[in-house]
């Protein structure tokens, strides 16, 4: 074990995902210094695991957490301008039809059920245009379109579902590529001098001469050193509880509530870039939304998830429950022969005693504990969409203890490849289409989808395919790889084909392996 004791760092984040690399981010633009640790890849738990939303959260409305959604409404246009390459506005279906019933206990159904009693059950049209008019009007929009009726009988919109819908609700909301946001966040933090490092596991931290004393230990070579902190960050997602209890052993009264949301994904249900909002019987929702081009995604469920360690899946059960649910309002039913993928992932909710997963808050809460020396910050809880803001929060608690720290910086500030309008993206796959002749439309709307304008300094001076290498196959070359490995925190074919991208769609298992193969193989050179 060896240890630099003449270095100490101001932060030591533990958690790769979407709020360590936040924070990281934010606190190493303010000057301070920065270590983060991820056991395993960036993302590789419930930040590339989610519904891939930028979005206000409208059904919160029916738990009455209007600060939640008002904040999540505001960030979805910061957070489009900083990022239009990998996020983008979408439209949302909501049909409608006066039959519906639903079994819900949200504290709106329960006021309802109460002064109209004869509502019980049902979410009625006008409830339904209130909700979407404090949601145009919640978070300031400028950029997105507001809410419209459709006509499904006419709408393009209408095809696909059954004929009993003839009506829907038309709003906005935002697409982001998830485990994308944390990598481009882990990088442009170390740009700003903070220290990432991937399949780096924390073994303990404990506190001595008002330092946090931390044990790590590199899961490839399996070599373990000691780190020294001023602060600790506890951003471990679903393991925030676990670190609390065996890592760092404080006491806290703080409890994480996991739970389980899974997804399934189809070939293309429908041809229109719209996505849908369906209603269930169960006081539920789940969106159906275009994906990866050839693709319909389709989630997510609400289950309760005992054991961090317990890899999550999507069960057969849950399998059944999103087809079904999908072909109430699908004309051709949605079966489990159709499903090409599933993914699951398990959100870490602070523990508000709610009576089910689904009532559980997803506002996030942050607690400083510096009773007993060198102070840690633990994240409970939190959305995608408020990444930025939960972070600029968590700045703002641990202020009194660096009183040099600068002010928030990151509203509007645009991540790698993100330096281009928000509705830009179709002239730059033009131009680089131009540029770069032997692109086709497919592959140069994947790159710029994932690199924005950095697209150019990955292709170089390449005049044709073959100038980029060996070709993996799904438009996956070598220079790319090389990119990814370089730049993005790479280590395995899982890493590239899951998170830096969804080509595991389209490749085979052989492919995949070579990908593997090739990788390792740089690695030991």
């Amino acid at each position: 074990m060896s240890s630099d004791s003449s270095q100490v760092t101001d932060l030591f984040v533990i958690g790769g995902g979407i709020n360590g690399c936040g924070i990281a981010r934010d606190a190493a633009g303010r000057g301070l210094s920065v270590t983060l640790a991820e056991m395993n890849d960036l993302a590789s738990a419930t930040s590339s695991a989610s519904t891939k939303l930028f979005h206000g959260g409208l059904r919160y409305l029916e738990f009455f957490e209007f600060r939640l959604v008002r904040e999540a409404l505001v960030e979805r246009e910061t957070l489009l301008r900083a990022m239009p390459h990998i996020s983008w506005p979408m439209r949302f279906v909501l049909p409608y039809h006066a039959d519906m019933r639903f079994d819900s206990e949200t504290p709106t159904s329960r006021l309802l059920s109460t002064v109209m009693p004869w509502m019980r059950g049902r979410r009625p049209a006008w409830l339904i245009r209130l909700g979407l008019f404090l949601y145009d009007n919640l978070g300031g929009r400028k950029i997105l379109p507001g809410t419209r009726s459709l006509n499904l009988r006419a709408a393009p919109e209408g095809a696909p579902l059954q004929d009993k819908f003839e009506t829907a609700y038309e709003y906005s909301d935002c697409w982001v590529e998830d485990s994308r946001l944390v990598v481009l966040n882990a990088r442009d933090a170390e740009a700003r001098g903070a220290k990432i490092m991937v399949r780096t596991e924390v073994l303990s931290a404990e506190r001595i001469d008002q330092v946090w004393q931390v044990t790590i230990r590199d899961r490839d070579s399996g070599k373990t050193e000691t780190v020294l902190a001023k602060m600790l960050i506890n951003a471990g997602g679903p393991w925030v509880g676990d670190i609390i209890q065996t890592k760092i052993r404080v006491n806290s009264r703080e409890g994480v509530r996991l739970v389980r949301g899974s997804h399934i994904v189809t070939p293309k249900l429908f041809d229109h870039d719209k996505c849908y909002f369906f209603q269930g019987e169960d006081g539920r929702i789940i969106f159906a939304i275009p994906y990866e081009q050839d693709f319909t995604l389709i989630g997510t469920t609400d289950q309760d998830h005992s054991d961090p360690s317990e890899p999550p899946v999507c069960t057969e059960a849950e399998q059944e429950y999103l087809c079904a649910f999908a072909s109430n309002y699908f004309a051709k039913p949605v079966t489990r022969e159709d499903i090409v993928w599933t993914y699951s992932g398990v959100r870490p909710l602070y523990d508000d005693g709610a009576s089910s997963a689904t009532a559980a808050t997803r506002d996030y809460t942050l607690k400083v504990d510096a009773e007993s020396g060198a102070p840690v910050l633990n994240v409970f809880g939190g959305k995608i969409t408020t990444y930025r803001r939960l972070a600029e929060s968590a700045l703002e608690k641990i202020g009194e203890h660096f009183p040099d720290l600068g002010g928030p910086w990151t509203a509007g500030v645009p991540l790698p490849g993100g330096d281009f309008p928000v509705d830009g993206v179709q002239d730059l796959i033009g131009k680089l289409m131009a540029e770069y002749p032997f692109l086709t439309d497919f592959w140069a709307r994947r790159l710029i989808r994932a690199y924005g304008t950095e697209t150019w300094d990955l292709l170089g001076p390449a005049k044709d395919q073959s100038d980029l290498g060996d070709d993996f196959g799904a438009t996956l070359t070598e220079a790319e790889l090389v990119w990814l490995m370089d730049k993005e925190y790479a280590r395995t074919a899982q890493d590239v084909v899951w998170r830096r991208n969804k080509l595991g769609l389209r490749l085979s298992l052989e492919q995949i392996g070579r990908i593997d193969d090739w990788m390792a193989k740089l690695l030991t050179d």
